[in-house]
């Protein structure tokens, strides 16, 4: 990150780092968390994320939480009640149905919208081009906060690059001086161009987890 971050002439202090616990060993997760070094961590499934913080016990409370997969509306409920921010929303109708359990518990949750930047049917997000009127129904929900854009790059080395500048682009329309606001691009094999383009958030899972790629994290 370190490096990525000096080339691209930026700041390394102004990009975050997101430990994805989803395949990691227990204990491999409550080394890392000992470290004091990760401030949040991310799961992919409710269900999951409810496990691994039980297992976690008094360490998991010690950093904030995030979902980073496709949510369905019947799970909002629950989401809600695990995680403290939400990165994945890429519809009204889930907007609406966090926003009413929020209501509900008189909760305030962090909530990022999910773009998708592929053709990929397996990949959730709202389209590029349904972006804004997505961001001013959202904006209308008191307890909701939204704080940045999630995305998930292509396979395709070609069009990984071009892809995040689009990511950026995006962000940069929606949330250009906005102090804090995210832009969640990266995972362990494309986490450095996604730097290099302007991500402020890396989701980092098999290259903190796995001894030989830990190093080019940093």
């Amino acid at each position: 990150m370190y490096t990525a971050a000096k080339r691209a002439g930026r700041n390394p202090d102004e990009v975050r780092l997101c430990a994805v616990t989803k395949y990691a060993p227990l204990e491999a997760v409550k080394e890392l968390l000992a470290s004091g070094e990760i401030k949040e961590a991310a799961e992919s499934r409710v269900q999951d994320a409810q496990k691994r913080i039980t297992e976690l016990a008094a360490p998991a409370g010690q950093i904030r939480w995030r979902l980073i997969g496709h949510l369905q509306t019947n799970k909002a409920k629950q989401a809600v009640e695990t995680f403290d921010a939400i990165d994945s929303v890429d519809s009204l109708h889930l907007a609406q149905a966090l926003e009413k359990r929020c209501a509900e518990i008189g909760k305030e949750m962090e909530v990022l919208v999910q773009v998708k930047l592929t053709s990929n049917p397996r990949q959730s997000g709202v389209r590029p081009e349904e972006l804004l009127d997505l961001v001013k129904e959202i904006l209308k929900f008191p307890h909701l906060r939204l704080n940045g854009l999630m995305a998930i790059g292509p396979e395709d080395s070609e069009t990984l690059r071009p892809s995040f500048k689009m990511a950026k682009a995006l962000f940069d329309q929606v949330f250009a001086g906005r102090k804090g606001a995210l832009l969640s691009l990266g995972m362990s094999h494309d986490f450095e161009t996604a730097i290099e383009e302007g991500s402020t958030m890396v989701r980092i899972g098999s290259a903190l987890f796995s001894g030989p790629a830990k190093s080019s994290v940093n």
